[in-house]
């Protein structure tokens, strides 16, 4: 125990804590903003080359073998480091449990440049769970300088994870809860301060470059009155559903390409020439979502709104299954706001509900469908409310999420991220009981 009590009743040791807690967090801070600028020019640019070459066709066949090209460079990427495949956050589970250990400053260029490419490609594909690995990697970079302890480590790395979230969307409150709920898994004064310092500064100085306004900007004149929340019922059971299918596709579409007996390259042409033909056909969906956004109104045509709905769904699904490096995060939100449209539009226009309350399903919907998939609700509550900036939904987005989780949870369906973390050890042959039976040990027991 010499350790754990080092750390918890040394005030000394608090302090540097809170300095090794404060440096990963300007680090990593640096490192996602630079990312943020990256993802957007590579967005800007993907909109424009498409725009470009529809009125160009001769330079449609350049683009597909560019695309062609993309993919094939960027399975090379994934072959050399197979931990910048998919998301990032599995991978920052396994570390912290001690699963697998991975080499942090490969991962940051590597997760950083094949991130890039494939927004440039036009990928459906997020920001959020590779910001959380580079932060993560920032922390594991700094604890092997500090020659930290183990505990120590695991406190940096939570601290980088927090702190990628934080820089990401502009969200320290939700980068602390996502990693006490989902990567950290444990509560205590020492994780909290760690984490908090981590996520302020991060959130500082990403505002820095990004400016105070909130990621959303959905204007609401009103909350949802108390006497309409039976809606709300109805919105979570849906929900739910739709989260639990969601979850259930990702994997089985993952078995799909696993099923595939050709290279990584191979397998990501599937997501690259998709993603070149829905850029000359229906650039809407491509990369993250924002352009989506802009369209989710109650003048959008029911028709619209449900194609693009589907579209971004089975995009998203393709483009992550591959295992392309990028999240599912900030595209599962896009969905779940455009599930939202769609459910206000019926609600409106069909049961009598009032037409000012459209965008208030939209965020709603965000909250309740991130629930169902990632199963940590005071993060989905409290992000939704961090990216819109306001606090009028807090209720009704309180009462959707548990609707939507206890839903998903009576279909048995399991946390997104702990399936595919279980799948990455599967992948790599590693014996996960094992290692999580040592792990426990050594966590209780708090020894070198």
């Amino acid at each position: 125990m010499k350790n754990f009590d080092i750390i918890t009743n040394d005030r000394e040791h608090h302090s540097k804590l809170v300095l090794k807690g404060l440096l990963v967090g300007i680090i990593a801070a640096f490192v996602v903003v630079l990312y943020r600028f990256a993802l957007s020019y590579a967005e800007d640019f993907s909109f424009f080359i498409y725009s470009f070459i529809k009125d160009k066709k001769y330079l449609i066949p350049i683009w597909f073998i560019i695309l062609i090209l993309l993919a094939f460079f960027i399975g090379k990427l994934i072959d050399k480091e197979p931990y910048i495949s998919g998301s990032g956050i599995p991978q920052v589970k396994g570390v912290m449990g001690g699963y697998i250990k991975n080499r942090p400053l490969s991962i940051i260029i590597n997760k950083f440049i094949g991130g890039t490419l494939c927004i440039v490609s036009g990928l459906s594909l997020g920001r959020e769970g590779p910001s959380v690995q580079l932060g993560s990697s920032v922390g594991d970079i700094v604890s092997k300088k500090f020659k930290s302890t183990r505990l120590e480590r695991r406190l940096l790395i939570s601290s980088g994870a927090t702190a990628g979230l934080a820089a990401a969307f502009n969200a320290p409150l939700s980068g602390v809860l996502f990693s006490l709920e989902e990567i950290y898994k444990y509560f205590s004064p020492l994780v909290l301060i760690s984490t908090i310092t981590a996520a302020v500064v991060a959130d500082f100085i990403s505002k820095q470059f990004f400016g105070l306004n909130p990621v959303f900007n959905f204007s609401t004149s009103q909350a949802i009155p108390l006497n309409n929340y039976w809606i709300l019922l109805i919105l979570g059971i849906c929900l739910g559903i739709f989260g639990a299918f969601y979850n259930w596709i990702t994997l089985k579409t993952q078995d799909l390409y696993a099923k595939l007996k050709c290279s990584t390259s191979i397998k990501l042409m599937i997501p690259f020439l998709l993603a070149g033909i829905l850029g000359l056909l229906f650039p809407i969906v491509l990369c993250g979502g924002h352009a989506i956004v802009e369209e989710l109104s109650l003048t959008t045509t029911l028709s619209l709104l449900l194609l693009m709905l589907v579209a971004k769904f089975l995009f998203s699904i393709i483009s992550f299954g591959s295992g392309a490096p990028g999240g599912i995060f900030f595209p599962l939100l896009i969905i779940g706001g455009t599930f939202g449209a769609v459910f206000g539009y019926i609600a409106i226009n069909y049961l009598g509900i009032s037409p000012t309350l459209f965008n208030n399903f939209i965020i709603i919907s965000m909250a309740g469908y991130f629930t169902a998939i990632v199963r940590a609700p005071i993060t989905g509550i409290i992000l939704i409310t961090e990216m819109t900036g306001s606090f009028t939904h807090l209720l009704s987005l309180s009462v959707v999420s548990i609707i939507s989780y206890i839903v998903a949870d009576l279909l048995k369906s399991t946390p997104i991220y702990d399936s595919l973390l279980k799948r990455l050890l599967l992948k790599n042959n590693i014996n996960a009981v094992k290692i999580l039976l040592n792990f426990c040990y050594k966590f209780l027991t708090l020894e070198d």
